[in-house]
């Protein structure tokens, strides 16, 4: 059982009768060099038995008996260190095969030949990617009847909210606005957040998505309409903030060059503090398709807001679909590993230490406010580390808006007027000068313009007649300032004790 190169060092003796064999150390070489120097010896009839000569008179043996002799004495030394030795360099052999080594001609190691190399998934660390979208069909299919089977058209869908608030005895959200809030009117300020609703298709079919966005949806922002919105961008000095989001907005085709142009006007320097936010669902993240997204969300520098209802798997895999929640841990701890989110000392001036901005979105799993955000922030850290290793900057708490899919939900589950009556009793006026509407354009990937993403929903277009972005060449064009903001009984969404956001 010794290695080979402790047995070259070590004088081997076989006993054989009453003579024994010995193969000296220190004789230099190899064992195998030692061996044949013996045998040489053997052979020309240097080494001979002395005693067994003396008792035979026999002058000693012929060379021919010398060496089988000598070949049973080192049978047993010989193959009991060759065979190991053999065999250590046959595993060797079949070892090296399973690794990538590279060429012998090092000329061959260029750049093609990494990107060649590199550029396939054919790395055994890489794990096979499988779509959401089969799961979120079958998540469709099972909830049809309690979420879209006879879903309303808009503006029924706006009255149905207004019968409810009248038959809790609510006021209308003008007149509380009037009551409480002192306004008699929302007046918009200077538009600071361009918001592009780029296309409804996703990976995911959530339960309370107010776009009822799904893997059926086809709608997407043609390139016409991206570099109009990329020209009101370019424009409109005021804005500050472009927030796109879908559906699962990096999977319409519109994304990248929307991102890409962004990120030219600020890098040029002529915007230099211009936001770039994804409104990510994180599992597109992981969708097979996908896997330079990452990449590219990191060298355009865009912030991510993503959406997580819970801490705990089986509330969120209710409420977004089955296999979310594992989804989005793998997505968030791949997002730190490249600097989301990451806590260390922040440069003046940004939210994130790396400039990469991470922050998570709370809605209820039903018809319920939110808790206070800042105890559900110090949870969700200390869950999410604790359980996960993830960080992350913020955590944005909203209320569920009774709007589209989630109202369908409400209404057929009975608890429409009563979600209703909790939302107008828990008004808050100190919410009214923080609206989104105030200083948001919303733009929908038909190129028309909202007041805000629910508005856009909800088929509330911005203007008299409705605007779209092919009919003004700035958002600071003052038929934009003047128009006035539109509002509904959904409004009490983000209005609620503590708003939303």
């Amino acid at each position: 059982g010794m290695p080979p190169s402790e047995v070259a060092s070590t004088a081997i003796g076989v006993t054989v009768g009453g003579g024994q064999l010995m193969v000296m150390p220190g004789s230099g070489g190899t064992l195998l060099d030692k061996w044949m120097h013996w045998l040489r010896h053997v052979i020309s009839g240097n080494v001979l038995d002395s005693q067994k000569a003396k008792m035979t008179g026999d002058d000693g043996p012929t060379q021919w008996a010398v060496l089988v002799r000598a070949l049973v004495l080192t049978g047993v030394a010989g193959l009991s260190v060759l065979l190991p030795t053999v065999h250590g360099l046959l595993q060797r052999r079949r070892k090296d095969a399973s690794f990538e080594y590279g060429p012998i001609d090092i000329t061959q190691m260029t750049p093609a030949a990494a990107k060649e190399m590199h550029g396939r998934p054919n790395g055994s660390l890489r794990k096979a990617r499988s779509s959401l979208i089969p799961d979120a069909l079958e998540d469709l299919e099972e909830s049809a009847e309690m979420l879209a089977a006879d879903a309303l058209p808009a503006n029924e869908e706006v009255d149905r909210r207004s019968q409810a608030l009248a038959a809790v005895g609510a006021p209308s959200f003008r007149r509380i606005l009037r009551d409480r809030a002192g306004v008699s009117d929302l007046l918009r300020k200077e538009c600071t957040t361009l918001q592009v609703n780029i296309g409804l298709y996703c990976n995911q079919a959530c339960t309370h998505c107010h776009v009822e966005s799904s893997p059926l949806r086809k709608e997407q922002m043609s390139i016409d309409v991206v570099q109009r919105c990329l020209h009101l961008l370019r424009t409109s000095p005021s804005v500050t903030v472009l927030d796109i989001t879908g559906g699962a907005p990096e999977l319409n085709r519109g994304f990248k060059p929307l991102v890409e142009g962004a990120a030219a006007l600020r890098d040029s320097g002529a915007r230099p503090t211009l936001r770039i936010i994804d409104r990510c669902n994180l599992t597109v993240l992981l969708e097979p398709g996908q896997e330079d997204l990452l990449d590219f969300l990191v060298q355009y520098r865009v912030d991510i807001i993503a959406s997580l209802p819970s801490y705990d798997a089986a509330q969120t895999d209710k409420q977004r679909g089955r296999k979310v929640f594992g989804r989005s841990m793998e997505a968030l701890q791949m997002l730190n590993e490249r600097g989301y989110g990451v806590a260390r000392a922040k440069p003046e001036g940004q939210e994130s230490a790396s400039g990469l901005q991470l922050d998570l979105v709370f809605n209820p799993p039903g018809p319920f406010l939110p808790p206070r955000q800042e105890l559900l922030e110090a949870k969700y850290h200390q869950k999410l580390r604790d359980e996960h290793g993830i960080q992350f900057d913020r955590l944005l708490s909203i209320a569920n808006m009774p709007v589209k899919r989630f109202f369908d939900f409400l209404r057929k589950k009975g608890t429409l007027e009563g979600y209703m009556d909790l939302l107008v009793r828990n008004f808050n006026p100190d919410t009214v000068p923080q609206l989104m509407c105030l200083d948001t354009v919303s733009v929908g990937w038909d190129g028309r313009m909202y007041d805000c993403d629910f508005n856009q929903q909800l088929e509330l277009s911005l203007g008299q007649p409705r605007f779209s972005v092919f009919d003004i060449d700035s958002l600071q064009d003052e038929r934009v300032r003047q128009s006035k903001i539109k509002t509904g009984a959904h409004c009490y969404g983000c209005t609620a004790a503590q708003g939303s956001g």
